[in-house]
């Protein structure tokens, strides 16, 4: 008989954590496991890449109401005369204004929303709530699971969260997994109750399918008659990504005279700001926001050198995968980047300062025997990750 699995995540929107969570679902094994996804919004770039296999569960009607813009779903919940519902609808929006930090934002209005979701009536052997926060407290409180497992994809000490608030839900799963040793140490000194139950998984990359979908595309990085140096960054439009040190970046080596090109795939709510500084900064031929890429790897394998400017990481995908494609790359030293890069040796590390990252990108543009370098270090090391779902399987027996 099939194990019943329930993975639970906000949505299938570009992110990380999202893109571990269809490499993962793509390896399971369908013959052992019967799998379930429960998202709370039913959208985003890699719903198309959903193995068939996976059962999408269909959102909640008074979860749809409550999740409408805030007049409308006032208006709807009134009509029904849902009253409690509306009472914690209209305290919801009040707190969202709140809270300036959107992570301890997230955990105090799971009260307000947690509301508007019964319990599921399936039974299942294993749920699993595959990304911090509303993930985790939906499998918590939700779900009836013999064994139920969160997932964190992220430096928990950077999020800025309640930790008392994830200690009483942490109290309540069997394993709490994370994504790289750095991440581990970080949730064992923050939740030392709970360190018996931390496991690292590593995100699930392929070498062959990366490299196979590398190809699928050409020339998607032309532009114009002059040759330019292309440099690629893959994330979310937001603060934590650093795309306005990139900027400044990019300003500092335009001024010096490299004929560079900064593309960003991703999009986000930082658009607006960082379009802005964009054209302060007389970048726009520079500088491009390319948006969303349900398939990113053509433009990284065209790409000159990787680009990763973060604040802080769990552990990043695009940095294995730029790895896998032998790209030179550059990061930031936020706490987990010595988990994936050996600094003069298959990257760069450099402080988190736009002069710093310009240098770091100079040493490669004007130095191609340390370009070379790098790549061939790459070029030997064992970059696929298959083999974690013997762990993920470990887990769910």
């Amino acid at each position: 008989m099939k194990k019943r699995l329930l993975f639970i995540m906000p949505s299938l929107a570009a992110g990380g954590g999202e893109k571990s969570l269809i490499n993962l679902l793509s390896r399971m094994d369908y013959e052992k496991y019967e799998i379930d996804l429960f998202l709370f919004n039913h959208d985003g770039i890699f719903l198309e890449l959903l193995p068939e296999k996976v059962n999408i569960l269909p959102i909640n009607d008074t979860l749809e109401k409550f999740s409408l813009p805030l007049f409308r779903s006032l208006s709807t919940l009134s009509i029904n005369r849902n009253y409690s519902l509306l009472y914690n609808r209209f305290k919801y929006a009040l707190q969202n204004r709140g809270f300036k930090n959107t992570s301890v934002k997230e955990q105090m209005n799971w009260r307000h929303l947690s509301e508007s979701i019964p319990v599921l009536d399936k039974e299942y052997d294993v749920a699993i709530g595959f990304l911090e926060k509303t993930s985790t407290y939906f499998c918590v409180d939700k779900v009836k699971a013999k064994k139920k497992i969160g997932w964190i994809h992220i430096d928990y000490d950077h999020l800025g969260m309640d930790p008392e608030f994830d200690n009483g839900y942490f109290a309540s799963l069997d394993h709490i997994v994370t994504v790289s040793e750095e991440c581990a140490a970080i949730l064992k000194r923050r939740f030392p109750t709970h360190e018996n139950k931390i496991e690292v998984i590593y995100n699930i990359v392929s070498p062959k399918l990366i490299t196979k979908m590398a190809d699928m595309e050409e020339d998607v990085l032309e532009n114009g008659p002059y040759k330019k140096i292309n440099i690629l960054s893959v994330g979310r439009l937001h603060h934590q990504k650093g795309f306005d040190l990139s900027i400044k970046a990019c300003r500092r080596l335009v001024d010096k005279g490299y004929p560079i090109c900064w593309h960003i795939i991703g999009e986000g709510e930082e658009r607006g700001r960082l379009t802005d500084l964009i054209h302060e900064n007389n970048l726009e031929n520079h500088f491009k926001l390319l948006g969303l890429k349900s398939n990113p790897y053509p433009y990284m394998k065209q790409a000159d050198i990787y680009v990763q400017t973060s604040m802080f990481e769990g552990k990043s995908i695009a940095i294995d995968e730029a790895k896998i494609l032998n790209k030179p790359i550059v990061v930031t030293d936020f706490s987990t980047a010595r988990d994936q890069i050996e600094n003069g040796v298959t990257g760069i590390i450099v402080a988190k300062k736009p002069e710093d990252i310009a240098s770091g990108l100079e040493k490669l543009l004007t130095n191609e025997e340390l370009k070379s370098r790098l790549q061939y270090n790459l070029s030997y090391e064992n970059l696929g990750t298959e083999s974690e779902i013997n762990k993920i399987y470990a887990l769910c027996d």
